[in-house]
């Protein structure tokens, strides 16, 4: 598939999740205005001005989520615009300033951005399952959760979880203003993505994965996991199918930890994967995440085996591990 002549824009381009999306639109023939926060630290743009078609049709842009109006260059003339720039951390000193802010005025600030370009046809939210799920309702197995689903703003305060708070602040907004200013806005809500890295160094899903791999004892947690590779192309089929509108939930297997190291150890049998529990409490039980709505981007969720090795090899391969 070819969409040459289209071009588009990726904030925060030298993510996880933008990476291989930029990586995926140059392949299909796209133009890409990339923002990154440093034009002049290789970790940001080497991995990114390396990929192939990169020196026809990938150019990058200084950008800096909170100053209004430092978008409004990169999206001038885009047809679409994939917004993924976004802080991850469980954790903050600062949660208004280190998380809250970045995630809700960065996102009002590209969307202003939006508004002023007439040639931008549709905007993609790299949102997040952390905006869907936090809301007090317990996940049990005969539990089924789908777009419909909310976080509570409340709820996240309540309970200290900043993270979360961000994501869903943030998407609040960005349906508020999309919608006053007539902006074609889809949003993408993945899980916890992990898979290959294209970046030199370690995001904050796959580092989570990785210390579970090599800590003595596994928490007793499940976790929503989606291949980064799956992610990226949900983005770009948000953007292709005409028909795309709404939240897109996307997770590919809901699995307890120890599952997925049970898998993992099978590929390294003579590795110290842990298999004892953190705690000597029954194993938490799964529930599901619909799957229905994303069939109409056509994803095709990864296995989750396929996901796991990959992951590992590659975090072998940039020596983040040792098995």
């Amino acid at each position: 598939m070819s969409e040459s002549g289209k071009v588009v824009c990726v904030t925060g381009a030298s993510g996880y999740i933008a990476s291989w999306l930029v990586k995926i639109l140059l392949q299909h023939g796209y133009t890409v205005k990339a923002s990154v926060r440093d034009l002049s630290d290789p970790k940001k743009t080497k991995h990114l001005v390396s990929l192939d078609g990169a020196k026809e049709r990938l150019q990058l842009f200084k950008a800096n989520l909170l100053e209004e109006g430092s978008f409004d260059s990169l999206v001038y003339g885009c047809d679409g615009v994939f917004h993924t720039a976004s802080p991850v951390a469980f954790t903050a000193n600062d949660p208004q300033a280190e998380l809250i802010e970045p995630a809700l005025k960065g996102t009002l600030n590209v969307l202003r951005s939006c508004a002023k370009s007439p040639s931008l046809k549709r905007v993609i939210l790299t949102s997040s399952m952390a905006s869907v799920v936090f809301n007090g309702k317990a996940l049990t197995p005969d539990v089924v959760v789908d777009e419909t689903w909310l976080s509570d703003p409340v709820f996240c305060e309540k309970s200290k979880l900043w993270y979360m708070l961000s994501k869903t602040l943030a998407e609040e907004a960005a349906w508020k203003f999309a919608k006053e200013n007539g902006i074609d806005l889809v949003s993408l809500n993945p899980g916890f993505v992990i898979g290959p890295l294209l970046q030199p160094t370690l995001n904050f899903s796959v580092e989570l994965l990785r210390n579970h791999i090599i800590e003595a004892k596994f928490p007793n947690i499940n976790y929503r996991y989606v291949d980064v590779r799956d992610v990226a192309l949900a983005h770009i089929q948000a953007f292709e199918v005409p028909s795309a509108s709404g939240r897109y939930c996307l997770v590919g297997h809901v699995v307890h930890i120890s599952d997925a190291l049970n898998t993992l150890r099978q590929f390294y049998p003579n590795s110290s994967i842990p298999d004892q529990c953190g705690d000597d409490k029954p194993l938490v039980q799964g529930y599901q995440v619909s799957k229905e709505k994303v069939k109409s981007l056509g994803v095709n969720y990864t296995p989750l085996e396929v996901t796991l090795k990959d992951t590992v090899e590659s975090l072998k391969e940039k020596g983040f591990l040792k098995l």
